[in-house]
């Protein structure tokens, strides 16, 4: 009855909405591409995740859905949500954030985008993930880790006022701006009802009356944060023009002109959508129609808003050009409802620009509206972090004995950015060093008291107490091969295809299992961490032509890879070789043990529902080890 009365689907076409509406929301997965989608790189089933979870006769293909999503080459994600980050036109060079990040999905899609050129190990931009709830967090760092890049960190505030966060440019501390941002606001989710059946029982017209306002301050945060020139998408998997057109048209008039909604018609073709309305109205709860804010009674003054109806000013109104947002309705193209918006700015906005810094902290008050919205002092040394404690992030110094027996073993190269080496401990033994990018280095050493950073970096090496007898203490991590090869000169071996079958199909193959080459490479090392390198032969197209790296380890008489078990699973996969776990060779109990906390990991990843990942997520996908050496998983 709402929806009809405020004419959201075109005529003619309610039935089919309304049928699509009660339809099982088709499974879709998207590949892990640095190129751009359409270009066969997200895919959907005609079938719904249930039955591929359930189903005998697709038992193979749900576990190689499991294992290549663990694996990060493959993503779980609905059709509609992969639109936003596509929107956002990202560059290798610019700085991202992402307010309301949690689960994840998204926060990968933008990463993929700035290591588009995967020549370079550490792209000058990166992504800032934020989610106000800690324990999502986790989940996020999940789907983040599985990705492997330096240029993500994981920071938890309440996006509506999120902390101005400093750089250091040039040897000045200056205002970080975003390039572009991602606002994808939390919603009443009616246009997930395909996913989320309770939606159908808890939808009134009041939720999305009591999110309006956590929407629109959460947006015009944003757009104080997002850099002269640069782009913010708003959007939400609601179609209530509430949470939609009301706060673009409010943050558009609050921003005098500072802000332009972007024609994005061209830029997905084949994509079908609705233009924005001009025009809706409002209803309680109890079914009572308001047109106007004149109409409303002041005892329901602070659950309605002016902010909530149309602009009344026609011409004001046509200069939004509010058809240029977008709502995505379920039978365009069986996906989930979804609502989208891409905003320009075009001048700082105005209570920036009225306010010169150091003025003092004031709140600014617009009609019917009031945010302190003035840069803030940092807070005070004794921050209240909420949550887990989380350990510091130590960055260690050029000349920190760690570097001596690295350098030398691994033969780093001069250009290693030894200042972006970090660990997570002040005192005691170094266990794992990580890796960022110089840009998050910078952010990371000039906001330490203003923001809560839950995770960040990719491991690269692990402490390894037996490799001290052989030369160097630490072995090289599998999640941090690619971005710390292009540096290492030595303890490399090239192996073949052939090769590559022996060490992930083997417990801990002799040295002489491995080809001639490779097998002559490994005799003249000494023992210790090593990486094993395939080189695609162009000549040969039934081979892969894309380059593998493992690490491995070369032992006394033998020699391993040191792989997790997904991501062998993968390189086999590419290689033609079958990979499938038989529920017998596993034992029922434990088989079923792994299937449903797979299944539990999966369902939370696509919903967005609460995980607790224990404190930062560490170790998800290492294999566990026992000295560094003893995989119990292979």
């Amino acid at each position: 009855h709402y929806y009809k009365e405020l004419g959201l689907v075109p005529d003619g076409e309610f039935d089919q909405f309304m049928e699509a509406m009660r339809e099982p929301l088709p499974s879709t997965i998207r590949i892990t591409g640095y190129k751009r989608y359409p270009d066969e790189q997200a895919w959907h089933t005609n079938i719904s995740r249930k039955i591929i979870r359930k189903s005998p006769l697709l038992e193979k293909f749900h576990q190689f859905l499991v294992s290549e999503t663990e694996s990060g080459n493959i993503s779980r994600q609905e059709a509609v949500s992969m639109i936003p980050p596509l929107l956002l036109s990202i560059q290798p060079h610019h700085k991202i954030l992402d307010m309301c990040a949690a689960p994840g999905s998204k926060t990968a899609q933008l990463i993929e985008m700035l290591h588009s050129d995967m020549d370079i190990p550490f792209p000058e931009g990166f992504v800032i993930a934020n989610d106000v709830d800690n324990k999502r967090c986790y989940l996020l760092v999940h789907q983040a880790k599985r990705l492997n890049s330096p240029c993500i960190m994981v920071v938890n505030h309440d996006a509506s006022c999120i902390p101005t966060l400093q750089v250091d440019v040039d040897g000045k501390k200056d205002v970080l701006y975003y390039d572009r941002i991602l606002c994808d606001v939390p919603c009443s989710g009616d246009g997930t009802m395909r996913k989320n059946i309770d939606v159908w029982k808890k939808w009134t017209t009041s939720n999305s009356l009591h999110l309006h306002g956590l929407q629109l301050r959460i947006a015009v945060r944003g757009v104080e944060q997002l850099a002269v020139g640069g782009r913010m998408v708003y959007s939400t998997c609601s179609l209530n023009p509430i949470e939609d057109e009301a706060v673009i048209a409010a943050l558009l008039e609050k921003s005098e002109g500072a802000l332009e909604l972007a024609d994005c018609s061209g830029d997905l073709p084949g994509l079908k959508w609705m233009p924005g309305v001009t025009s809706w109205k409002l209803m309680t709860k109890e079914g009572q129609w308001f047109l106007d804010w004149s109409e409303v009674p002041s005892s329901r003054h602070t659950q309605i808003r002016p902010t909530m109806f149309p602009p009344k000013d026609p011409e004001k109104l046509a200069d939004m050009h509010l058809e240029r947002c977008m709502r995505i309705l379920p039978h365009h193209q069986n996906t989930g409802g979804f609502f989208v918006a891409v905003l320009v700015k075009k001048a700082p906005m105005p209570w920036n620009k009225r306010y010169p810094k150091g003025t003092p902290q004031e709140a600014i008050h617009f009609k019917h509206f009031s945010l302190s919205l003035l840069p803030r002092p940092p807070p005070s040394k004794k921050i209240k972090l909420f949550g887990y404690k989380e350990d510091p992030f130590v960055f260690l110094t050029e000349d920190d004995p760690v570097f001596t027996t690295i350098q030398s073993f691994y033969d780093l190269a001069p250009g290693f950015p030894k200042l972006n080496v970090l660990t997570r401990t002040h005192d005691g033994k170094k266990r794992h060093l990580y890796m960022v990018s110089k840009e998050l280095r910078n952010v990371l050493l000039n906001n330490s008291e203003r923001m809560k950073v839950i995770n960040t970096g990719v491991k690269v090496w692990s402490r390894n107490s037996d490799g001290e007898e052989f030369g160097c203490a630490f072995r090289l991590a599998q999640e941090g091969i690619y971005t710390l090869q292009p540096y290492i000169r030595s303890r490399i071996i090239q192996v073949s295809v052939e090769d590559v079958k022996v060490l992930l199909t083997q417990e801990n193959p002799f040295l002489n299992k491995l080809e001639d080459k490779a097998h002559a490479q490994a005799k003249e090392m000494v023992m210790g961490s090593i990486v094993l390198k395939y080189i695609p032969n162009p000549n040969n197209p039934a081979e892969p032509q894309c380059p593998i790296q493992l690490c491995g380890w070369r032992g006394k008489t033998s020699i391993r890879a040191f792989v997790p078990r997904n991501e062998r699973f993968h390189y086999l996969r590419m290689l033609g070789v079958e990979v499938f776990r038989d529920k017998q060779g596993l034992g029922q109990k434990s088989k079923d043990a792994e299937t449903e906390a797979n299944d539990k990991m999966e369902r939370d990843v696509e919903e967005g529902e609460d995980v607790d990942l224990e404190n930062g997520g560490e170790n998800l996908s290492e294999p566990q080890t026992d000295s560094g050496l003893k995989e119990s998983s292979s």
